[in-house]
């Protein structure tokens, strides 16, 4: 529900003001996540331009104008939904703090990322199909409060890694291949599972993801 929540207020801040009464209700926060949900669903599979706004609603159990009182538009809906993706990315990003652990504070983070790969295949695809057509509608989202977090984590790494804290890497490629690795499990499962036979809903192959993952980041563990 505060996935939801946060989804709308940031969403509405580029458009006129609706009512605030619209999302308050229990039942209000409900009808945003089905629509949401349903969204992702449609857009994942026909893309922005051929996803129809009575096809989402109608997955979500709602009529058109119910659906259209929470959402004005296609494009404000497509945002909504590309935003609630990166809001549970950086979330954990977040969590990366000063007072962190370093090896525990970045397994923490690609176990997440891992999670999020098998638990939101679609949400991954999605997002990164917006990104690979030169992310038109989040560009202002990955320019502005995303570098925003990520020169924070680059600067912290950087402390850490001249206190002899993390093995010396660039931190804006250690940030990148950990969202590469771990997304590729999402973006690409049907090519993952034709070779191997297995995807991320395997215990056994997610704990082996997880740890090359690790071991190719953080290097093997310093001798206690």
């Amino acid at each position: 529900m505060a996935a939801g929540r946060a989804v709308l207020r940031k969403v509405r801040k580029a458009e006129p003001a609706l009512p605030e009464t619209r999302a308050k209700t229990r039942g209000g926060e409900a009808n945003v996540q089905r629509i949401l949900d349903a969204a992702l669903s449609v857009f994942a599979m026909h893309g922005f331009t051929g996803a129809r706004i009575d096809a989402i609603a109608g997955m979500a159990g709602l009529s058109k104008p119910n659906l259209l009182y929470y959402f004005r538009t296609k494009q404000h809906l497509y945002l909504a939904v590309l935003r609630r993706t990166l809001d549970m990315w950086i979330v954990p990003l977040a969590r990366i703090e000063a007072h962190s652990d370093p090896r525990a504070a970045l397994a923490d983070y690609v176990t997440e990322k891992l999670e999020y790969a098998r638990d939101h295949p679609k949400a991954s695809r999605l997002f990164a199909i917006e990104v690979m057509r030169g992310a038109p509608v989040l560009k202002d989202l990955l320019g502005g409060e995303l570098k925003t977090l990520v020169d924070g984590k680059v600067m912290l790494l950087r402390r850490w890694m001249a206190q002899g804290r993390l093995p010396r890497r660039d931190p804006h490629h250690l940030i990148f291949m950990i969202w590469a690795t771990t997304q590729h499990y999402a973006d690409f499962s049907s090519q993952v599972e034709a070779i191997t036979g297995r995807t991320l809903h395997h215990p056994a192959f997610f704990a082996a993801a997880r740890q090359s993952i690790l071991h190719a980041i953080l290097g093997p563990e310093p001798p206690s």
